[in-house]
């Protein structure tokens, strides 16, 4: 069992930056794949980027380049950090935790899902 808590969220102007964080609690943290998802209003949620292990990393296309995921097995943490942020961004964005054994983008791979915390970038 794994509870995740999001925090970090706010309100930035487009071009800003933001940097979440998830606190993981489980003594098997290592072993999950970690993700960000977002969801914005009347759209389905979607992925943002995860992460296997600390070893790879991977991205949605509207994330690369500006959007870095790590994690910290010591501290069982896992952040976003947001750059260039444009007001197509703005969402709720989650923290995710799955068993799975390979790299998944889809929400249902997930098991664990945190609260939420609201992004908002003004124009």
């Amino acid at each position: 069992q794994v509870q995740l808590v999001e925090s970090g969220g706010g309100l930035v102007q487009a071009g800003g930056s933001l940097r979440l964080s998830c606190a993981a609690s489980g003594r098997t943290f290592s072993t999950y794949v970690m993700a960000w998802f977002r969801q914005a209003p009347g759209k389905e949620r979607e992925f943002v980027a995860g992460d296997r292990s600390g070893a790879y990393q991977y991205y949605a296309d509207s994330a690369k380049g500006r959007f870095t995921i790590s994690r910290d097995n010591v501290k069982t943490t896992v952040t976003l950090q947001m750059n260039s942020l444009k007001p197509e961004d703005t969402a709720v964005y989650y923290c995710a935790a799955s068993t799975s054994d390979y790299t998944p983008r889809q929400p249902t791979a997930y098991n664990y899902w945190g609260q939420g915390t609201q992004v908002t970038v003004s124009s």
